[in-house]
């Protein structure tokens, strides 16, 4: 079993694609009128092909084109009804809509309490993001019920977005005495997950369950959290 302490001392996490997805309860009743599946687990696969996707066409957090064709391509819709599922799927995911939990996130985040591994969030986001993550049980921050993050960033609050890695910066200072390089970062895009943890001289780490971007990066792959523990 991989031992956290031996490759990095702290680990901050992405929330989307790691901790909440897209909610399938709102977009596969949506997405069936133009023949989409009902099957949520479908939904939590699309996600990660369609991320793979964005990050192939090396675009940033303002253009989900891509995201959106192939998550519809990928829950079912038929190929004549593509640009009418995209138009809608553009239209209804928007930021609060990222809040259906990931299945063991909040577990694993609990365990590395209990080990006492010093954890934090960065997200790009818009400002919903702590309370989401509270809101669906995954962590906050101080005490409480729920597993314990030392900060959460959200890119809208602070007002800097990965992949710059200026963002981290509002991360560090909770994890002082830390160097960089033995804190992990946890996300689900190549380019501004990956591409901003590595600018900002953090590990990065790529939640890739379903093996869509074994070729576009040369980092730490994982396919649930439950591997970092």
């Amino acid at each position: 079993m991989w031992n956290v302490k031996a490759e990095y001392d702290a680990i901050l996490f992405d929330a989307g694609g790691v901790f909440v997805i897209p909610d399938p309860a709102v977009l596969a009743p949506t997405l069936a009128y133009y023949g989409a599946t009902l099957d949520h687990d479908q939904y939590h696969r699309a996600h990660y092909g369609a991320m793979a996707a964005k990050s192939r066409a090396q675009v940033t957090e303002d253009d989900w084109s891509h995201y959106n064709r192939r998550y519809v391509e990928l829950v079912g819709v038929h190929p004549d009804e593509h640009d009418s599922a995209v138009y809608v799927l553009s239209r209804t995911r928007h930021a609060h809509l990222w809040r259906a939990p990931i299945a063991g996130s909040s577990q694993v985040l609990r365990a590395l309490n209990q080990r006492g591994t010093p954890i934090g969030v960065v997200s790009n986001a818009s400002g919903q993001v702590e309370e989401i993550l509270q809101r669906s049980g995954i962590c906050q921050v101080g005490e409480g019920p729920l597993p314990q993050v030392r900060c959460i960033v959200d890119s809208d609050v602070v007002g800097v977005a990965k992949p710059d890695p200026k963002i981290f910066d509002f991360a560090l200072p909770y994890f002082a005495g830390i160097e960089k390089s033995r804190i992990a970062y946890v996300g689900d895009s190549v380019v501004m997950d990956i591409g901003g943890a590595h600018a900002a001289g953090l590990t990065p780490i790529l939640v890739d369950p379903y093996d869509d971007a074994v070729d576009l990066v040369d980092c730490r792959r994982i396919s649930t959290l439950e591997e970092l523990l």
